[in-house]
C-alpha cells in the first residue's frame, strides 16, 4: 500500500519530507502554499517551493479561491522542476482559511472547484490532483459533485479526508463514503483521516483506496511509515538528531537561496522547530515532565542538543 504524507502547515518543511521519505512515505507535499500571496510578490512564501536533495517525490499542494491566482501559482511551480504533481487544497477546515474564501469553503461549491482546476490545468503538464472533505457538515454531503468536477476537468487523483467540515480533525472517519467514493471514481483514490496504527490503517485499507494519507499521526511519530512498511527505523534520538541535520541543510539552503529575505540563523531556525514539532520525540521518555519545563528555556543549538543528550 502507498504511504503519503499529507501536507500540513508549519510541519510538512523539506526537512520532515526528508525524513519521512527516508522512513518509508512513498510521496510527500508541501506545506499550503496561498495563490493569493504568491501572486502579490510574497517572497517567504516562495520559501514553501524548496525542496532537499534527497526528499524523493513531491507534490506541491496550492490554496485559494481566485482562477488567476492559482494559475499564476501553478506556472510557478511547475517552472521550478522540482514536484510531482499539483494538488489543489479544497478542505482545510481551519477558520482562518475558510475566512477568505479558500480549503474547506470551497467545499459546497463543486463548480467553483471544477473551474479553479481547469485553471490549474491550463498552466501546467503536472499531474494535478485535489484534496478535499465530504461535505460541510453530516447533513450536506457535497462530496460526489466534487468528485465530478475533478473529474471532468482533468485531475489525475482524488485525496478525501473523511471528516465533514464541521469536525476539524476530530470524530468519527466516515469510511463508508469513502468506500463509495472508491466505487465511484475513475482516477486514483487517496484516503486521509485517524490512521494511526495497524488497526486503523486495516480499515482503510480495506475501502479500496489506491493510498493512504498520514497526517497527524506522522507528525508526532513519523517512524510509523517504517513501522507500517515492516523496516527497522532509527531510535528517536538518532531521528532527532537526524531532523535537526536536515533543519540546519534547510536554513543554509534558504539563506543562500533568498539572501535579501529574513531567514533566522541556525539557533533561532532550530529552536523555532524545536517548540513547534520536535517536542514529540521526548514524549513518553523517563523524565518527560523534566523535558517540557527546559524545553521552554531553550533558544541555541547547544542547548538543544544538550537535552538529546540528557534525555536518551
Amino acid at each position: 500500500m502507498k504511504l503519503v504524507l499529507a501536507p500540513l502547515a508549519d510541519f510538512t518543511n523539506a526537512a520532515f519530507r526528508k525524513l519521512a521519505y527516508e522512513l518509508g512515505a512513498d510521496l510527500t507535499y508541501t506545506e499550503m502554499v496561498s495563490a493569493a500571496a504568491l501572486a502579490h510578490g510574497s517572497s517567504p512564501t516562495r520559501h514553501l517551493f524548496e525542496k532537499l536533495p534527497g526528499e524523493g517525490p513531491v507534490a506541491c499542494q496550492i490554496f485559494g479561491h481566485s482562477p488567476d491566482d492559482l494559475a499564476f501559482a501553478a506556472r510557478e511551480a511547475t517552472a521550478l522542476k522540482r514536484f510531482v504533481s499539483i494538488d489543489l487544497n479544497a478542505g482545510c477546515p481551519m477558520p482562518r482559511i475558510r475566512r477568505e474564501g479558500d480549503g474547506a469553503a470551497l467545499v459546497p461549491k463543486p463548480q467553483l472547484v471544477h473551474d479553479l482546476l481547469v485553471a490549474i490545468k491550463r498552466e501546467t503538464d503536472l499531474p494535478v490532483t485535489l484534496k478535499t472533505r465530504p461535505g460541510p457538515s453530516p447533513d450536506r454531503v457535497t462530496l460526489f459533485e466534487l468528485l465530478d468536477a475533478a473529474e471532468t476537468a482533468g485531475c489525475a487523483g482524488f485525496t478525501l479526508h473523511a471528516r465533514f467540515t464541521s469536525q476539524m480533525h476530530g470524530g468519527p472517519v466516515h469510511l463508508d463514503l469513502l468506500a463509495e467514493l472508491v466505487q465511484r471514481a475513475h482516477i486514483p483514490v487517496t484516503g486521509n483521516g485517524g490512521v494511526h496504527n495497524e488497526e486503523t490503517l486495516k480499515a482503510m485499507q480495506e475501502t479500496g483506496v489506491d493510498a493512504v494519507m498520514l497526517g497527524r499521526a506522522a507528525i508526532t511519530n513519523p517512524a510509523i511509515f517504517a513501522a507500517f512498511k515492516g523496516i527497522p527505523a532509527p531510535s528517536p534520538k538518532e531521528l532527532f538528531l537526524r531532523h535537526i541535520d536536515y533543519l540546519l541543510d534547510f536554513q543554509g539552503q534558504l539563506a543562500r537561496a533568498f539572501p535579501n529575505d529574513h531567514v533566522p540563523p541556525p539557533d533561532g531556525f532550530v529552536s523555532v522547530a524545536l517548540h513547534r514539532h520536535l517536542f514529540h520525540y521526548f514524549r513518553g521518555i523517563p523524565g518527560a515532565a523534566e523535558i517540557r519545563r527546559r524545553l521552554n528555556t531553550i533558544r541555541t543549538l547547544a542547548e538543544t542538543l544538550a537535552l538529546a543528550e540528557s534525555a536518551w
